[in-house]
Order: structure tokens, then C-alpha cells, then sequence
């Protein structure tokens, strides 16, 4: 398999950390992103609208980072991460939804302003961000992971841009249980980081 990603890229780092997790043998393919790779009519080809991650399973092309989750979990029969019951399954999509819009347009829009210059208001995104940060704090008190005592794909939707959300000038520092719960996922076995860059209140 290879994972056509770009290592500041939250949705690709989603799709890098469930194959490492996953102990699958994959290959990286960087696109430069900077460069315009990913607008390139070869890399069209794999994804028409242009977009990191795509993950290439033999001729397999699949994009979208939730729908690249929800392949690898299916394909490798890992009802540990994603259960066959029907309930289970809607709780999980619900978090997916949620990571393709709350965290997508919070804490990820958030980092796309000092990461990459996007033209996003920052008070505007930075309070998404602590709206959907102070949902994921109430979901997890009392929990270790979003839906219970095991990790599930939507742990693993959600990881990235909130670990990284401080590089947007998103301080995580009162949200206890979130902290808590990125902990226990970074001492997953196998797990892999997603890049830092020193900007924001990373700096």
C-alpha cells in the first residue's frame, strides 16, 4: 500500500497513524503540497479534487482520511477499532462527521492561519475550536477513549489537529481529560506523532 500524504497534513497524519497502529506494511509518498504536486494531472488522476491523503491498495484508490480509516479497519477485520453492531458504527460516523466539520473548521482552520497563511478570521475559528474542545472534554470525563475503554477510529479522526491545535494559538492547557486522552493515545503500541512546527503558542 502506498499513503500519498504530506507530513503537515492533519487528515494524511490520520490515515499514517491507523496504518502504524494497524503494524501494516505501507509506503510514504510525500506530495508537495508547496509545489502544487497535488494539482498535478497525474495526482488528479488519483483524487480529482486534489486533496492529501489518497492511500493506493494495489490499484485500490481510496481518499478522504475517514473514508481511508474506515477501508483499513474493514480490510484487516479490525472490529477492535471498528465494530461490526450497528449502534457502535453510527456513535463512530457521528465522530467522523464530526472531525470532517467541527475540527475541521476549529482547531484544524485554527493552524491553517499560522501554519500555511489561510485566510481564516482568528477569533473566529480559534472559538470553534474551544467549542468543540469543551464537547471532547465532557464526552471523555470519565472515559479513556471517545466511546468507552478501547480506542475506536474516531479516537484516531480527532487525534491530530487537536494535538497540534496550540500551533493555531488554541491553548488545550484546561481541557484535562483531552490531555489525558491524547496521552493515551500516544502510548498506543506503534503509535507515530504528527510533525511539530514551533509557531503559535507552540513556539
Amino acid at each position: 500500500m502506498k499513503l500519498y500524504y504530506h507530513p503537515l497534513s492533519g487528515h494524511s497524519h490520520r490515515v499514517h497513524l491507523f496504518l502504524s497502529l494497524l503494524g501494516v506494511p505501507y509506503e510514504l509518498v510525500e506530495v508537495d503540497l508547496a509545489a502544487g504536486a497535488h494539482k498535478a494531472p497525474e495526482f488528479l488522476e488519483l483524487n480529482a479534487f486534489g486533496q492529501v491523503p489518497v492511500l493506493d491498495d494495489d490499484g485500490t484508490i481510496i481518499s478522504d482520511s475517514s473514508a481511508i480509516l474506515v477501508y483499513l479497519a474493514r480490510k484487516f477485520g479490525r472490529t477492535d477499532w471498528l465494530p461490526d453492531d450497528i449502534l457502535t458504527a453510527a456513535r463512530i460516523q457521528k465522530w467522523l462527521s464530526v472531525a470532517a466539520g467541527e475540527i475541521a473548521y476549529g482547531p484544524c482552520a485554527a493552524r491553517l492561519v499560522t501554519v500555511f497563511g489561510s485566510n481564516f478570521r482568528d477569533d473566529e475559528v480559534i472559538a470553534r475550536a474551544h467549542r468543540i474542545l469543551a464537547l471532547v472534554e465532557t464526552e471523555l470525563s470519565g472515559r479513556a477513549f471517545l466511546l468507552g475503554d478501547n480506542p475506536t477510529i474516531a479516537d484516531i479522526a480527532l487525534y491530530s489537529y487537536i494535538a497540534n491545535a496550540p500551533e493555531g494559538n488554541v491553548d488545550i492547557s484546561s481541557y484535562q481529560a483531552v490531555i489525558a486522552w491524547l496521552a493515551r493515545i500516544e502510548a498506543l503500541p506503534g503509535f507515530v506523532g504528527f510533525r511539530k512546527t514551533k509557531i503559535g503558542l507552540a513556539a
